[in-house]
């Protein structure tokens, strides 16, 4: 089954894994842009886990809106990794994510039907 557009729309806009403090949630926290430049996500600490809000977009007629969570309730589940959901503002939905951060990079995945359909995007962390 091929992977729905609207969860790779959503997964452009959205920003990467979180953690909680006591597994370097400092590490994943910042602004972080798609390699693509399709649009920027800042993480921050919400509660004892991370969310990632939309604050920049290249195209402002998309379905995202500045502002919008598209990371939530991520969490650490081993050391730079994260699991938690991911929102996307196009469809609507909500699906299973990770994010794993190596170095200035955080690499973000999505997934729908139980793990059957993925969707992997890029950030690098802007400075």
């Amino acid at each position: 089954m091929p992977c729905p557009r609207s969860l790779i729309s959503g997964l452009v806009l959205s920003t990467v894994w979180f953690g909680s403090c006591a597994a370097g949630t400092a590490g994943a926290e910042g602004v972080w842009t798609r390699e693509d430049g399709a649009g920027s996500v800042r993480i921050a600490r919400c509660g004892d886990a991370l969310c990632g809000h939309i604050v920049w977009l290249r195209d402002a007629a998309g379905p995202g809106r500045m502002g919008d969570r598209v990371f939530y309730d991520m969490k650490a589940s081993a050391a730079d990794r994260w699991s938690g959901s991911a929102h996307n503002p196009e469809d609507g939905r909500d699906y299973a994510g990770t994010m794993v951060l190596a170095g200035d990079r955080l690499v973000t995945e999505g997934c729908a039907l139980g793990g059957l359909v993925c969707k992997t995007v890029r950030f690098l962390r802007r400075p």
